[in-house]
């Protein structure tokens, strides 16, 4: 039975994101991607018409996957250290479901020869941090976290954390629970963060 166009884009979607992880993102090529699906380049390009367009599917599948999660994550929260949490737990889920997540921020793919793709991931990270930035600040406000530093500082030590973790989990042995040692440096840095201001 032949799949439908949409099932196999969804298809080669998600084998670009397992290339992606397995062999990195720069060397994922058309080529490798009809291999892996089982169609030649010719069926490929019917889907996608460029390599560009490919990936640019990519990054909306991810940026879909990544806005859901951070929904769900303040919709089961009421209180803004408990939703601030979460939206870090949720993205360190979503990296681990989507290992070569990390990478492709760094690829020189997504930084040099696309434009839209580089776009997508960085809109993506600016939303992720205007969405710590407004729970930061509500958390400083209820006076859960501490109020002598500026929210948008902050929120880009968190980012911070959740790349370098997420990176080293990527490029490593994969040898530790990614969510487990994020959320508990996460949470180390929280009681920094909430501690008596100075």
């Amino acid at each position: 039975m032949r799949k439908s166009a949409q099932d196999r884009k969804a298809e080669i979607v998600t084998t670009v994101l397992d290339l992606a992880d397995r062999i990195g993102p720069d060397r994922v090529t058309t080529g490798a991607v009809a291999s892996a699906v089982g169609v030649t380049q010719a069926a490929l390009f019917r889907h996608f018409p460029t390599k560009s367009e490919m990936w640019e599917a990519v990054a909306d599948h991810v940026a879909d996957q990544l806005t859901t999660a951070w929904e769900a994550a303040l919709a089961n929260h009421r209180a803004p250290l408990a939703r601030l949490t979460a939206l870090v737990g949720a993205q360190f889920d979503k990296i681990a479901e989507t290992p070569a997540m990390p990478m492709l921020l760094f690829s020189r793919e997504l930084n040099v020869e696309n434009d839209k793709l580089r776009l997508a991931f960085r809109g993506r990270l600016v939303a992720f941090q205007a969405l710590l930035v407004a729970e930061i600040s509500n958390a400083q406000n209820d006076g859960a976290l501490r109020r002598d530093l500026e929210a948008p500082d902050i929120a880009i030590l968190i980012t911070s954390l959740v790349q370098g973790v997420a990176i080293r989990w990527s490029l490593g042995a994969r040898d530790f629970a990614l969510r487990d040692e994020g959320m508990r440096i996460f949470n180390v840095q929280m009681r920094l963060l909430t501690a008596q201001e100075v």
